[in-house]
């Protein structure tokens, strides 16, 4: 398993984040360090303040300390081998120096959020929300070309559904259209019986239902 090991400047707690004013990198590389946990990296972090001892018995640290004082602080070791001094590294550059793959970079920035907002506007028709999403969109650098697409991609999404109903509404009708068209024609008759003559009968067949002749 690979082993990460953290010997971090004098802090008032373990991370760093903590107080009122939270220093961003801290932030940062608390968020990687518990990404390289999830990956199955072993990592450990040393505070000077409260952890001397450890400083005082590893050697490179200790010649690091001595070196460059609290400036070569923070001091990254991987597998037992100094990778960097005196800065946080990224997270790209803690998998690679774990053997891991980096996370792909998210595809949804700020301008494909703006896009997004700009389509939602569409599909609800909200004018306020386009037209401010719309100038956001603008101060990033989206182009008009862009916009347009989000638009008629929301406008295509929408109508969508709108032309499915209709499409559903016009068969049943026309079906139903037709059916009444090709119904048979049913000749009324004056008879009251269960038995009088139905459309189907030929002319004979009438005449001798009634007993009449063709004369």
């Amino acid at each position: 398993m690979t082993a990460v090991r953290v010997f971090d400047p004098a802090m008032c707690c373990s991370t760093g984040v903590c107080g009122p004013s939270v220093d961003p990198r801290l932030a940062r590389f608390a968020a990687d360090l518990d990404w390289l946990k999830a990956q199955g990296v072993s990592v450990e972090r040393f505070n000077l303040a409260h952890q001397p001892a450890a400083f005082a018995e590893d050697q490179a640290v200790r010649s690091a300390l001595e070196a460059k004082g609290e400036a070569g602080l923070p001091v990254v070791k991987v597998n037992g081998e100094i990778k960097s001094s005196g800065l946080y590294p990224s997270r790209d550059e803690l998998a690679a120096w774990a053997g891991i793959g980096g996370p792909a970079p998210s595809l949804y920035t700020e301008a494909v959020a703006e896009l997004v907002a700009i389509g939602a506007a569409i599909a609800s028709n909200c004018e306020p929300c386009f037209k401010f999403h719309y100038d956001k969109a603008r101060k990033l650098g989206v182009s008009r070309e862009d916009m347009l697409l989000a638009v008629a991609t929301a406008q295509n999404v929408k109508e969508t559904p709108a032309k499915a109903v209709l499409d559903l509404t016009d068969r049943y009708l026309r079906r139903e259209r037709a059916e009444r068209a090709s119904a048979p024609i049913m000749l009324e008759t004056t008879s009251s019986s269960c038995c009088a003559p139905t459309t189907s009968q030929t002319s004979d067949e009438r005449r001798a239902s009634k007993g009449g002749s063709c004369c």
